[in-house]
């Protein structure tokens, strides 16, 4: 198969004849800016022109066509002023505009007595129905010429209709028949279109797209394809190079457990057995570590990072916030105790001179294990001997940048990602096929599932006895708000309005913390609240990730049923990390959707993160996977992972038959996806 003869698709826009400097800006706005990119741009919708609407029944703000005969002129003499022509139906009128036509014009397309088929927007002004700058205007003796179905395209200021379609005309046109990355046989199997006669029916369709459509599924495994395609050069880049073993006799790690007051679950333990096989054999370790909330991540990176430290060489822990990064600092120095393994932070809170401390102290190997931020990752910082990096809470890096950082660590390095949020079995393989993946699915035996409560915001007044006994019982509350300020658009409840109204209950018991304060404030907060100074902390969203204070048992999370179901569950999360009895109770407004209802039920029966990521993946359905859209997660453009569960498995096992000397003939679905530059990369 010729695959060379649509290589015109990834020219520049203005390589395109009728694109010049001016269409090809309005194009940009449109994110088109190469040629394949019109492909891209399906079509939102479709008008039906093959429905004759009576003047009785029109709608404002619908493109219709109606079947009327032209009864009057109204050309103005007066500049600026559009010119009129009044068309009627029996006894019924409309009005059809027109903007910057000449008079001549018009009286040729609309003549006195001819019935005529128009098709437009529908307005109203002063109390008439009118068509403005009609799309389409034909003879009533020629309906057999008027194109009945026709795609409709989001356009930018500027960009005229029919110049766009012109142009996209000329695209499809354009493509080869015979073109195509895929056998025909693979093609018939499973109900495909070759490359062109998919585009040709996606972009001229005869009703409004079918996400589940032959073509539509086509593209979506397309793009699936592409993506796991580039995660297989990825994995087995990793897997070419040979590191030195590291060599450890488990002496770190026999004292680090006589230091635990609890045992580590069998999950705990069979993923430090995977990591411990990885560090030790001479294949670079590229691991993810999935775990639900408050199952104990951390405490297996740590072990691991032990054993790495035995056997001479250095540690790095990336965290997102600096917050987090300091709670990793304190926890490392309790469970490192007694190693005599030297511990630094660098954060954005570090003096200038204590960081040129730490950088020479690390160049020299005068320190064991660096925590901080993505700024640990800088060219300034230099380690002697770098052999192990650990991210935690990965989920804001992409496969780009899990290649950068695995390159920064060198040859001789392993890397464990680490992330809280579950992620659906179908989404699995398309985002992390380039890496081996643990599960810890147990929580620790001393925990308790936490009792989740949903009440009407009307029944708030109810809470404040349970606060009552919590603060008598020693306990501390966290009380979560989604706005930092009063906002008039939106009725939510601001964290500072509430924190005012707590102190009139609770005088001297209570903290504020929200996105506004900067790090070195948010932390004198914090420490007064894991120090149990503060009993209440009123908070907005950002403890929802890793913060752990043992202490804290209740959660209350005003307008429940505005987040998204993982953001919620992260949120409960926060609470039922020390062993007594714990409790989520999420306030919500009158008049739930849904959707919402749904949310909030789901909550209430299971504490499991992968039964809600599950759940969520089903209610958001194609769109917001998860949340991911906030966490940095970029969702697929075409592919869904509900209704195109097959195609995600499809591609998982077609992936496998996939060698080096044929993925060269997939060259034009990575160049197509975007994904040529990152292949080069790896």
């Amino acid at each position: 198969m010729n695959l060379n003869k649509n290589d015109f698709l990834f020219q520049e826009v203005s390589s395109l004849k009728g694109v010049g400097s001016k269409i090809k800006k309005y194009l940009e706005k449109k994110k088109i800016e190469k040629i394949k990119d019109f492909l891209w741009d399906l079509p939102y919708s479709i008008v039906d022109r093959s429905k004759i609407s009576k003047l009785d029944k029109l709608e404002i703000g619908k493109i219709m066509t109606i079947k009327v005969v032209v009864s009057k002129y109204n050309f103005p003499r007066i500049r600026n002023l559009p010119n009129k022509v009044v068309c009627q139906e029996n006894e019924k009128k409309i009005h059809i505009v027109f903007f910057n036509s000449p008079e001549g014009y018009i009286r040729k397309i609309l003549p006195i007595g001819n019935e005529v088929i128009i098709s437009g927007k529908i307005n109203f002004y002063k109390k008439n129905y009118q068509i403005t700058n009609p799309t389409y205007i034909k003879k009533s003796d020629n309906v057999s010429d008027i194109t009945k179905i026709f795609p409709k395209y989001s356009l930018t200021e500027g960009l005229k209709e029919k110049t766009y379609r012109n142009l996209l005309s000329k695209v499809l046109k354009k493509l080869d028949e015979k073109s195509d990355w895929y056998e025909e046989k693979f093609l018939k199997k499973n109900k495909f279109n070759n490359f062109k006669n998919t585009f040709l029916n996606l972009h001229n369709p005869d009703k409004e797209i079918d996400i589940n459509s032959n073509d539509y599924r086509r593209l979506a495994y397309d793009e699936i394809l592409s993506n796991l395609l580039t995660l297989y050069k990825a994995r087995k880049n990793i897997r070419i190079f040979k590191k030195k073993k590291k060599k450890f006799t488990n002496k770190f790690i026999d004292k680090i457990y006589k230091n635990f007051s609890y045992k580590l679950t069998n999950n705990q333990k069979s993923v430090i057995k995977e990591i411990n096989e990885d560090i030790s054999s001479d294949k670079r370790m590229f691991r993810l570590l999935q775990g639900d909330v408050g199952s104990g991540k951390t405490i297996v990176a740590l072990i691991a990072a032990a054993n790495v430290i035995e056997s001479n060489h250095q540690v790095a822990l990336m965290a997102p916030t600096e917050i987090l990064a300091t709670q990793h600092y304190e926890n490392a120095k309790k469970i490192y105790s007694s190693l005599g393994i030297s511990i630094e932070i660098i954060t954005g809170s570090t003096s200038n001179q204590n960081k040129l401390i730490i950088l020479e102290k690390l160049k020299k190997g005068e320190i064991d294990f660096l925590i901080g931020t993505h700024a640990l990752f800088q060219k300034k910082i230099n380690f002697l001997n770098l052999g192990f990096i650990i991210i935690d809470e990965q989920h804001k890096f992409g496969v780009k940048q899990r290649i950068k950082l695995a390159k920064k660590g060198g040859d001789n390095c392993d890397l464990l990602l680490m992330s809280a949020t579950p992620i659906p079995r179908t989404m699995m393989m398309s985002l992390f096929g380039d890496m081996d993946i643990s599960i810890i699915k147990e929580k620790p035996q001393y925990r308790k599932d936490i009792i989740t409560l949903v009440k009407p915001e009307n029944k708030t007044s109810e809470i404040w006895q349970l606060l009552n006994k919590q603060i008598l019982d020693n306990q501390q509350i966290f009380w979560v708000c989604p706005l930092i300020e009063e906002s008039n658009k939106l009725d939510f409840s601001s964290a500072e309005k509430k924190y005012k109204l707590i102190k009139n209950y609770f005088p001297d018991k209570v903290g504020l913390i929200h996105g506004k304060l900067n790090d070195h404030d948010k932390k004198i907060v914090l420490d007064r609240f894991l120090k149990k100074q503060i009993k209440i902390l009123v908070s907005t969203t950002v403890i929802e990730v890793g913060i752990d204070f043992p202490n804290a048992n209740v959660i209350i999370i005003e307008n429940a049923n505005k987040f998204g179901l993982s953001q919620l569950h992260q949120l409960r999360g926060r609470v039922g990390r020390g062993n007594k009895e714990a409790y989520c109770i999420m306030i919500y407004k009158n008049h739930l959707s849904q959707n919402a209802r749904k949310r909030l039920q789901i909550l209430r029966k299971t504490n499991d993160g992968f039964v809600i990521a599950e759940e969520d993946l089903k209610i958001r359905g194609h769109g917001d996977i998860l949340g991911f859209q906030q966490s940095g997660i970029k969702n697929f453009r075409f592919a869904d992972p509900i209704h195109h569960k097959d195609l995600f498995i499809l591609a998982e096992n077609n992936i496998k038959f996939i060698n080096a000397n044929n993925i060269k003939k997939y060259s034009n679905l990575l160049k197509f996806f975007d994904r040529t530059e990152l292949i080069t990369e790896i």
